[in-house]
């Protein structure tokens, strides 16, 4: 599912060595949670001020795409698994704004679901405005209704999937390579929503970790 994502080109593979050594998988995945829970101190409590110090410190340095490098082979279902997912909408925004703006209001225009009206972008929408959600998103994770930003970003995930999806459909008679590349998307886009959606219930329950 995420490999059809561009990761962020700043994202630095020996991130691990430079801060731990070698990491085996099991460090790698207490490591990650361990920088989910840091990075949402403000709304979750009892992180290790140590942890925190040191996660804000690399987050200052190298910026978070750097941090969430740990998130990425992290349970779906879980605080860093969700917080990798929020990292791949944003990265999608900031990257393929263009694109990612007219494959919204594709799906926006096709939906006849909420879901437009819960990611909260006006029509019609554009590349200022989709960034725009993507830095309200991320600031409601760091600092707000966690649950909420995950639906808003669930929310937004299905819209662009539905574009995707009609933007395959008109492709496909004369650029079917786009069209599998637009239907794979859809594909990913859903998941990433439906992983949020189940994140954002966890984190409701108080069980999401």
């Amino acid at each position: 599912m995420a490999d059809d994502f561009h990761r962020p080109t700043r994202f630095s593979n020996d991130w691990f060595e430079r801060v731990e050594g070698d990491v085996d998988p099991v460090l790698r995945l207490q490591l990650a949670a361990d920088t989910a829970q840091a990075l949402l101190s403000r709304v979750r409590a009892g992180a290790d001020p140590e942890v925190v110090e040191r996660i804000l410190t690399l987050a200052r340095e190298d910026g978070i795409d750097t941090v969430a490098e740990l998130w990425s082979h992290a349970r779906p279902h879980s605080l860093p698994g969700a917080l990798w997912r929020v990292n791949l909408l944003h990265a999608l925004v900031t990257q393929r704004a263009d694109e990612a703006a007219a494959l919204y209001q594709q799906g926006a225009d096709a939906l006849q679901t909420p879901a437009p009206v819960v990611a909260g972008v006006p029509a019609p929408a554009s590349p200022d405005e989709l960034r725009s959600l993507s830095e309200t998103i991320l600031r409601g994770v760091f600092t707000g209704d966690f649950a909420l930003a995950l639906d808003r970003a669930a929310a937004f995930a299905v819209v662009t999937a539905a574009g995707a999806v009609e933007s395959a459909h008109v492709d496909e008679p004369t650029n079917p390579e786009r069209a599998r590349e637009r239907t794979r998307l859809a594909a990913a886009l859903t998941d990433v929503a439906d992983d949020l959606r189940v994140c954002a219930r966890l984190w409701r329950d108080d069980s999401l970790a």
